[in-house]
This record gives C-alpha cells, structure tokens and sequence, in this order.
C-alpha cells in the first residue's frame, strides 16, 4: 500500500465532484446503482479538529472530508459511553433506564429481534463489513448483519496478563511490563513508541480496509462497510511521529478545570476511576500537575492526528479505487471526552464536552462544504442513512432523517435533542441544557441549567435561580414527554 506524506495530505482540498443522486437510483434493480456506504465511528472524538475551528488540531484528512460534506456543528449522542451509543446509534433507538446503559452494552440482548444499520442494509442487498471497533462487542452483536466474520486486529484477545494482545495495545517494554505487573493491566495514560502505524491496532484497520476497497471495487453488490477506529481512548497511545506534530509548550490546558459553579454533586463521576486505572495518574480531582495534564492533552492530540492519517489512507484509496463518487461516507465519534474541562478526565457525563460529538456526512448528490447548526442527534442517522440509500425506513426508529437539513443546512430543525446517563437526563436547546436526576419513581434529586448564550461553557449552574422556574418546569415536562416515547 502507498502511504501519501503528511504534507501532501495537507494540500489535498478535493471538493468531490458528486453524480446527481437521482441517477444513481435510477434503477433499484441493478445493485451497482445504489450507492456504497463508508461508515466510520471513533472512539472518544470530540469535535477538536480543524474543520470545527480548532487551530492546534492537526486533522487534513478530516477536514477534508467536511470540505466535501456537511458538517454538524451541533450533534449529540444519546449516552456518553461507547458501548452504549453505539448501540442506541447502529439500533437507531432512545436508551433508558434498562436499555443500552453501559460500555458493556450488548445490543443484540437490549434490542432483541432489532435489525441494526448493517442487517438491515444487507437484507437490501448489500455485502456488510466490520473492520475493527464498530459495535462494542463485535463477536456477540449483529448477528446475521455481517457478510463476513467481524475483523478486529487483535482477535480481540482481552486478558489484563496479556497486554500486547489486549484492546490497551502498548508496544513498548515499559508498559508492557507495567501492564503484566499490575493487576489491571494497565500501564501508563499514554505511549510514544517509534513505529510504523500499522504497528498500532488502528492502521492494521486502516491496512485492511483499504485492501477490502481493492476487492469491493468489482463486486456485484454495494458495500456497506463499517471502520471502527480506537483511538484517541485512553491509552493514549500513537507513534511517535504524531507527537511531534505538536509542540508541548504551545498546548494549552484546559481554562475551566473547576466544578461549575452550583453543579450538583451528581453531575460529577464518583472519582476519575477510568484514567485513575493507569499508573501514576493520582486519585483526586482535579489534576493539580500540569505537566501531566499537558501530557494527556498531548497524547490525545497525537492519537487524533494518527486517526486522521489513517482516514486520509482510506479516503485516498476509496478515490483510487473510482467509488468514491458513488460512496456515501459518515464519519461521526461515539461521544465526547472531557481534557481537564470541570475537573474531568473522561465521559459519562451530562455535560457538553461528554455529549457533543462530531458528524460528518458526505453524499451523492448532497452539496459539499456546508456546515449546519441545526440540532441532531445520533439516533438521526439511521434513517439518514435509509433515505440517502433509497431504503425502507425500519418501523421501529425512533429519530428522524435529516436528509433535508443536509439539503438546506439553514432550515429550522429540532428544537430539542435528549441524552443520558446512569439517573440522569439531559436536553438541549438552541440555548439551553436542562439535566435532571431522579430517583426509579421519577422524584426529582438534582438538577442543572446552563444558558449558552451567556455560559457557552457551562459554567454557572442557574437551575435553583427563582426567575428560571418556569424554564426549568417546561424542560422538566420535555423530559418526561421524552421518557413517555422512549
């Protein structure tokens, strides 16, 4: 495989020239026609990329791709926690208080009798791929909704005694011998190994989804083929050359490492046990060193520019291979993650760090170079992805297309979009984000309230404010009507 160099990455601007969608669906009954799907979803991406305005940020290959797209600058996930939203994501339904709770999620257990994306797309006639981290659990969900057998670079070996073969994926004999030594397998929060990337899980993906693009080109079937990439999740581990991308006394830290002023104390994680599972990371919150703080940040840049490298491959070899013009390509993380923001290292949180998440559509037909504000959500994808692919919207869905968004990103679209985790729920406005914990008979034990237009940050909690009473009544009531249809 030819890898293109970093810097001509860069100078690729590639505003796709897109055959009218209407041709390509001419003809339902010629398989060529339809157009292929190219889905990839990355582990803990938060809309830090250049493409959302973010200058540190080195990601072409992705900003690339928002050149020939639409891009959402207001999308949410429905649970900060990746087993979860993918589930909910790949179902296309609302979680609850039983359904998709977890990282552990297992679809095909909370939806039972649910045709996901990829099922339903290959009853339609299409040859279905997973290369690497789609579902969370690759070897127990999607039954009967893959071509071939799911495909993960390490076979998905996960013993904590065997830290090369497991999903941490260290290379280098420190964390090796870390790992091996304690009982969590866990070495350090981060690793810099000098290694050619497919050394890493996430360019082994990115090798063999370019090798399936070879083949796909001559096959009698659309492909619908799903690339789940691991980083940038803790570990955060990447070669070494991604590093030097950045230089360390330019990284800036986060400028709101407190607890928002009034937040509930259920707002917060009960301690920061996913990264304190890694050596040398201490147990309080926040982390008062900044020098680690700036290592974290650091390592979490690193493995977003060696992901977006890994895309440039695919996309490279998906223009090489001709598809491209007949390839509609959905690029979305799974969730947020906080770097320091609230005291916070990780998800699983209300908060808009946790909960927003880039998307990135590009389709046949569809204008490129737009962006749009108008709110979505995850479970909206789904019937996106149908409509854009001239299928039969699954009965069971519960989001709605926005294939007319994408058409006029400056139409008025939802006016609020729902998320969750654990006891808590949480919605988003234009303006606002209303969350509310409660116990099972739904009493009200804690609530918060930000307003975007003056606190885009979420840094004063205004919920127990007397003049936001009536605002966080008629929230409340958009909660419940939310619970009632989940």
């Amino acid at each position: 495989m030819v890898r293109r160099t970093f810097l001509k990455n860069i100078g690729l601007s590639g505003f796709a020239m897109a055959m009218p969608f209407a041709s390509l669906l001419a003809d339902n009954q010629k398989p060529k026609n339809k157009p292929n799907v190219l889905f990839i979803t990355i582990d803990d991406l938060r809309p830090k990329l250049g493409c959302y305005g973010q200058e540190q940020i080195i990601s072409p290959n992705i900003d690339r791709l928002a050149a020939q797209g639409v891009l959402f600058t207001e999308s949410f996930c429905q649970v900060p926690v990746c087993g979860a939203s993918r589930a909910s994501l790949l179902t296309g339904l609302r979680p609850t208080r039983t359904r998709f709770t977890s990282f552990a999620t297992v679809a095909d257990e909370d939806a039972p009798g649910i045709d996901a994306i990829p099922k339903h797309f290959k009853k339609n006639g299409y040859h279905t791929i997973s290369n690497g981290k789609v579902f969370h659990h690759y070897e127990k969900d999607g039954a009967g909704g893959w071509s071939e057998e799911p495909w993960h670079a390490n076979g998905w070996v996960d013993a904590p005694w065997y830290p090369k073969g497991n999903w941490r994926n260290y290379l280098t004999d420190e964390n090796l011998s870390l790992a091996l030594h304690r009982e969590n397998g866990a070495g350090k929060a981060w690793e810099a190994a000098d290694v050619p990337d497919e050394a890493y899980f996430d360019g082994a993906t990115a090798e063999k989804t370019v090798n399936d693009l070879v083949r796909l080109k001559d096959s009698d079937k659309p492909f619908f083929l799903a690339v789940g990439f691991r980083k940038p999740h803790l570990p955060f581990n990447a070669p070494k050359k991604y590093w030097d991308f950045y230089k360390r006394n330019e990284i800036k830290l986060a400028d709101n490492p407190l607890v928002p002023k009034g937040a509930p104390d259920s707002s917060l994680p009960d301690n920061l046990w996913e990264i304190n599972a890694y050596e040398g990371i201490p147990y309080h919150r926040p982390i008062s060193d900044d020098e680690t703080s700036r290592t974290l940040i650091h390592g979490y840049y690193a493995c977003v520019s060696y992901i977006d490298a890994q895309i440039g491959i695919i996309l490279d070899e998906l223009e090489k291979q001709n598809l491209r013009d007949n390839t509609i390509i959905v690029l979305c993380g799974d969730h947020g993650f906080h770097l320091g923001e609230h005291s916070l290292w990780s998800k699983f949180t209300c908060y808009r760090e946790s909960l927003r998440a880039p998307l990135i559509i590009s389709a046949p037909g569809i204008k490129g170079g737009q962006k749009t504000s108008g709110l979505t959500e995850f479970i909206d994808v789904y019937p996106t992805l149908c409509e854009l692919s001239n299928l039969r919207l699954p009965d069971h869905l519960q989001g709605e297309s926005f294939v007319r968004l994408m058409q006029n990103p400056e139409l008025p679209w939802k006016q609020a979009v729902f998320s969750r985790i654990g006891k808590g729920d949480s919605v988003r406005t234009k303006r606002y984000r209303y969350t509310e914990w409660t116990k099972d008979d739904r009493e009200i034990y804690a609530r918060m309230l930000y307003d975007h237009q003056s606190d885009p940050n979420e840094n004063k909690n205004i919920a127990e404010l007397p003049e936001n009473k009536d605002l966080v009544n008629k929230f409340s009531k958009m909660l419940k009507k939310n619970y009632d249809k989940s």
